[in-house]
């Protein structure tokens, strides 16, 4: 029966929000009482609100309450300590098989409540108060209990870990700092921590970045279903009225349209879905990602987190910006007009238009996103050769107008105002819009790929006529160790493994120019979002002599 006594008193002056005995305990004006650390940490969280509650009846105050000790109550657990209230503690005080136990307890061990650092070892309540009674205890490192503090200890000088060797990449003591690691780069583990727990925060920065851009994706993707539905609505039912006024021949040729529509709209609802479920599944796992970061970042123990903190190198890999723009389209709305113009040819559009609705259709493309993969590129691939009148004099075509050499002595080409006369360079015969891709093989130093209008300049050796250095072009420059991408003077470095073959791809229409390296996989080199206001002709450049360029037959 004293037990049991003991046991409800320990239950009457514990603590409801860390179930420990009360330690400094204050008393509300509900009549609660709580440690006053413990009350004042859960008002901490509560101070953005303005109301400050009570845990557990939730009566609410307002200010917040100035907290009084209430001196009978810690009266009575002072008295209830020294009365061999631990004597007797329940069942479910002793340590188990998942439990950290008391290293100083004698026989059935107790749960510990608290692991020191610096000790090392795991008391449990009795055995932990010289912690807080003796001064050369309170200077101690506490913790949650912890089952590894062994590994905090040098196993070479049987001495605390307090140490981390960044040569190494290890946590070490004293000893071995000016024993074993003498030399090396060491500082304290407190240190260290501090470092990784500021390159952690701004991991968690880059992924609550990435979170917030894939979830405007998801938005904006959202949005575009609606919008492809709306519009795909619309014109099944523009189009129904349309051929009905038209004679049963016609008949048939409505019921393709309207299934052809549809097949397109479940095509690209689909496609958008996809990408939907994708960003959401990323957006799952990379919150996942940072709720675990988080944890990691609330471990106390140096080592502990020193051993599970992943290397900065890999948290920051590539976080790309978010890529999903919506292209301002009209979706289905030139089918209506492609049916308008049936209506009014009616027999030659059986014969002549038909196949113009049918590219009408197909032709709706949602996305703005690029293929991710070169075999999506190569859908856009277009036949480019060289023009001759264009070419500089010292430059050589061969291969059928695609290779281009630079030579030693000149080469006789008539005379063209179309042609470059100082600088090395040369346009393509082809204008090109829409959707084009291209690939070129550079060989030697000192190669540019570049797009321009055809009004660029032509004569004399200015600026204006160089590729990169004007409004009128955009060039890629390559000399084999590194990339770099100009644009009206304005020089970009690229910082990314170098390939002789660089892949070219322009959606003239959504201004979109991309270059990419092209080996094994297709690596973004750079990419130009503008606006272009003319057709634009593909451009080689060189200023080493000896150096080639072919533009590839691509399959």
């Amino acid at each position: 029966m004293a037990q049991k006594g003991a046991q409800l008193d320990r239950e009457r002056i514990s603590c409801s929000i860390c179930l420990d005995l009360l330690k400094d305990p204050v008393t509300l004006h509900c009549g609660h009482s709580y440690c006053r650390n413990c009350i004042k940490a859960h008002w901490d969280g509560e101070d953005q609100k303005g109301i400050h509650s009570c845990p557990q009846c939730r009566q609410t105050f307002i200010p917040r309450p100035v907290l009084g000790k209430n001196t009978m109550l810690a009266d009575l657990v002072e008295q209830l300590k020294k009365t061999g209230l631990q004597a007797a503690p329940a069942d479910h005080c002793y340590a188990g098989p998942e439990d950290v136990a008391c290293d100083v307890c004698s026989g059935r061990k107790l749960k510990a409540i608290k692991s020191c650092l610096t000790c090392p070892a795991s008391y449990c309540e009795k055995h932990l108060q010289p912690h807080y009674d003796s001064p050369p205890f309170r200077k101690h490192k506490l913790v949650e209990p912890s089952k590894n503090l062994q590994e905090n200890i040098c196993s070479l000088h049987d001495e605390v870990k307090k140490m981390f060797c960044r040569t190494d990449q290890k946590s070490i003591c004293y000893l071995c700092s000016v024993d074993e690691h003498k030399g090396h780069d060491t500082v304290s583990a407190a240190a260290e921590r501090t470092e990784r727990q500021r390159e952690l925060e701004g991991s968690r920065q880059q992924i609550q970045q990435r979170v917030q851009d894939r979830e405007k994706d998801v938005k904006l993707l959202q949005q575009e279903v609606e919008a492809i539905n709306q519009s795909a609505d619309k014109t099944v039912e523009h189009s129904e009225k349309i051929f009905t006024e038209l004679i049963r021949l016609l008949q048939k040729r409505s019921s393709e349209v309207k299934q052809q529509i549809r097949s397109q709209q479940e095509t690209e609802v689909s496609r958008v879905k996809e990408l939907q479920e994708k960003l959401e599944q990323e957006i799952t796992e990379l919150k996942r990602k940072d709720a675990e970061l988080q944890q990691l970042s609330h471990t106390e123990d140096h080592t502990q987190f020193l051993q599970n903190c992943p290397s900065v190198s890999a948290l920051r890999e590539s976080t790309p910006s978010s890529s999903i723009k919506i292209r301002p389209l009209r979706h289905f709305e030139a089918v209506t007009a492609a049916v308008s113009e049936l209506r009014e040819k009616l027999q030659d559009i059986l014969r002549e238009e038909w196949t113009n609705i049918s590219l009408r259709v197909t032709e709706v493309d949602v996305l703005l996103s690029e293929p991710k993969s070169r075999a999506g590129f190569l859908k856009y691939s277009c036949e480019i050769t060289l023009d001759p009148n264009t070419v500089n004099r010292q430059l050589l075509l061969s291969e059928g107008n695609r290779k281009v050499t630079v030579m030693k002595q000149p080469q006789s080409y008539s005379d063209h105002p179309d042609r470059f006369s100082e600088w090395f360079q040369v346009l393509s015969r082809e204008s090109l819009t829409g959707r084009c891709y291209w690939e070129v093989e550079m060989r030697g130093r000192g190669v540019a790929v570049s797009v321009a209008y055809k009004n660029i300049s032509r004569a004399g050796g200015g600026i204006e006529c160089v590729f990169g250095y004007n409004d009128k072009s955009w060039s890629l420059y390559y000399n084999q160790k590194s990339f770099t991408f100009r644009y009206n003077k304005i020089k970009t470095s690229i910082s990314v493994p170098r390939s002789s073959r660089v892949g070219v791809y322009l959606d003239h229409r959504a201004g979109i120019l991309s270059f990419y390296s092209v080996s094994g996989t297709m690596t973004l080199l750079h990419r130009v979002q503008t606006t272009f206001t003319q057709p634009l002709y593909a451009g080689i450049r060189f200023w080493v002599s000896g150096s080639t360029a072919e533009l590839c037959k691509v399959e």
